[in-house]
């Protein structure tokens, strides 16, 4: 599935694509450069180069669009992300606060063999450490039934299934109060106000109060 002849660089953009694409954003040239942490005058030349290469369509002033070539080149290297993270969460037994900034580096170098044998060792999995779906090799990806925990009225139970926020101390925080993925998940309170979500964790003795931005990327899965 994947074009060995483009380089990190041409995957990094195609990957930033699709991941804003997934999270249900616009996928403008200002999100790109955020998800970079790059600057725009970097992204519009590039994404001149990637709509010559066929992998973007893209019109002035619109947001930009992954051609069917450029979907699957961004899928490989998410999948590759993805399996990466859970092989070194797994079996290495790092942190899941440390797994992104790793599989960043080794996403574009792995071999389909490796990929292949990575994904045999941990049993053809579905999702990451994180709780994202990990793309299969025919381009599917895994649906996630899930709602933001910002989103959801006093009182709503169910289970923590993935945490769109992949920043080390951000993780290492959840962590440490217990809201991983898996967890049981009631939500307390939601002050508008005070920008708050208040949380009770499985039967933990302590609730847990984070901030409203940090709660629309916790996502849940309802009990029925």
């Amino acid at each position: 599935m994947r074009d060995h002849a483009h380089t990190p660089a041409i995957e990094d953009y195609v990957k930033a694509i699709w991941l804003i694409d997934e999270r249900g954003e616009a996928t403008t040239g200002n999100a790109i450069a955020t998800q970079l942490g790059i600057s725009q005058a970097s992204v519009s030349a590039m994404i001149r180069k990637l709509d010559e290469l066929g992998l973007v369509s893209h019109e002035a002033y619109r947001p930009v669009q992954l051609t069917d070539r450029g979907r699957l080149v961004a899928l490989e290297v998410v999948r590759h992300h993805r399996l990466l993270e859970l092989f070194l969460s797994e079996t290495l037994g790092m942190s899941w606060d440390r797994i992104h900034a790793e599989a960043e580096v080794l996403e574009h170098h792995i071999s389909e063999e490796l990929e292949d044998l990575i994904a045999a060792k941990l049993g053809h999995p579905e999702f990451d450490p994180h709780g994202h779906p990990i793309p299969k090799r025919d381009g599917s990806v895994p649906v996630l039934t899930v709602s933001p925990v910002a989103s959801l009225p006093i009182g709503a139970q169910g289970t923590l299934r993935q945490v769109r926020d992949e920043t080390s101390a951000v993780l290492r925080f959840l962590e440490d109060r217990g809201v991983v993925v898996g967890a049981r998940i009631t939500v307390v309170d939601q002050s508008v106000h005070a920008g708050t979500t208040t949380l009770q964790v499985g039967d933990a003795p302590e609730q847990v109060t984070i901030g409203t931005e940090l709660a629309r990327h916790i996502d849940m899965e309802l009990d029925d």
